[in-house]
């Protein structure tokens, strides 16, 4: 009798143990829980992370409640002026209404494909409207100078840029447009689309030696300008140059005049002096620098009597002046 009851307790603590186990669930900090019972919602949907009770007969259906990445495959798109590109697209979604996921699409990858149809088709819608241009190029500008400081405006000719093909929307612009796009009808399968990223262009054969082409007469254009604005400077500074240059010889010009008057003003006065002093001793020396100058060791002269240089030579300073 004993051993039976035991059988008896043993079987009721594993059927408790059983309805136990189906009626917990455990919902964390990941996941958003929908329970049904045959198909039906009940109650409301569980998204706080916890431990919930249910019927053993009702089912909890788990979904995540984190953002979840969707990569698309590359599509063959025509652009307005009529180049065939590859565009390779990203996204990242959620799910924010489980219970319309639920509904709608029930699983991740079924949601997956939904947002295949949807990306696509807004990225097709966008890419054809717009210019090959604007999608690959999200500026106007070629350069940017890194040592601009911050809050300084400058003309794009003094930055050392230059506008080449001007945009009007450009490859980011291109990129949230189809975000909107394709989130206008994400909200009926209970899905946000959080954001879309043009992750990759690739140009057909065709065009891509078009492109190349472009983008090298692009920078020639770029490199020519730079080159006459260099050119323009360079001639400013040799400009300068002279200018500075003729300033600084006219000045040092004038200073040498200066000092060379007052050099001969006393040289004057000194030879004034000295004449006051001794007119005939000074007579002399003069005649005597005089002689120096003009003859040497290897002078012939021919001389008459009556000369005073002859006198000079011949009898001294008073013999001449006789």
């Amino acid at each position: 009798m004993k051993g039976m009851l035991s059988i008896i307790l043993g079987l009721l603590l594993a059927v408790t143990v059983l309805v136990l186990s189906g009626a917990l669930y455990v919902v964390d900090e990941t996941q958003q829980v929908v329970v049904t019972k045959f198909g039906q919602l009940v109650g409301k949907p569980k998204t706080e992370a916890g431990l919930y009770w249910k019927f053993p007969w009702e089912q909890a259906n788990y979904f995540d409640k984190r953002i979840l990445e969707w990569d698309g495959d590359a599509n063959e798109i025509p652009t307005l002026d009529k180049r065939y590109i590859w565009v390779d697209t990203m996204a990242r979604w959620k799910i924010v209404d489980p219970l319309r996921f639920m509904q709608s699409v029930r699983t991740e990858p079924s949601a997956q494909s939904r947002l295949d149809d949807l990306i696509d088709a807004a990225t097709r819608e966008v890419i054809s409207r717009h210019r090959l241009i604007e999608v690959i190029r999200s500026s106007n500008r070629i350069l940017e100078d890194q040592n601009q400081e911050e809050g300084e405006t400058q003309t794009m000719a003094e930055r050392g840029e230059t506008e080449l093909a001007p945009i009007g929307l450009g490859r980011e612009e291109l990129a949230r447009r189809i975000s909107l796009r394709a989130a206008e009808t994400t909200p009926q399968f209970g899905i946000q689309l959080v954001d879309v990223r043009i992750k990759r262009i690739n140009y057909k054969e065709e065009v891509r030696q078009k492109v190349y082409e472009r983008m090298i007469s692009e920078r020639k254009r770029a490199a020519e300008m730079f080159r006459a604005e260099g050119q323009g400077k360079k001639a400013e500074i040799e400009g300068q140059m002279v200018k500075e240059l003729k300033e600084i010889q006219s000045e040092a010009y004038r200073e040498a005049q200066l000092l060379k008057g007052k050099a001969d003003a006393q040289a004057i006065q000194i030879y004034a002096d000295a004449y006051n002093q001794d007119p005939e001793f000074y007579s002399f020396v003069k005649t005597l620098e005089t002689y120096r100058k003009t003859v040497n060791k290897e002078t012939q002269l021919i001389l008459s009597t009556d000369s005073t240089y002859f006198k000079v030579l011949n009898g001294g300073w008073e013999g001449a002046a006789e």
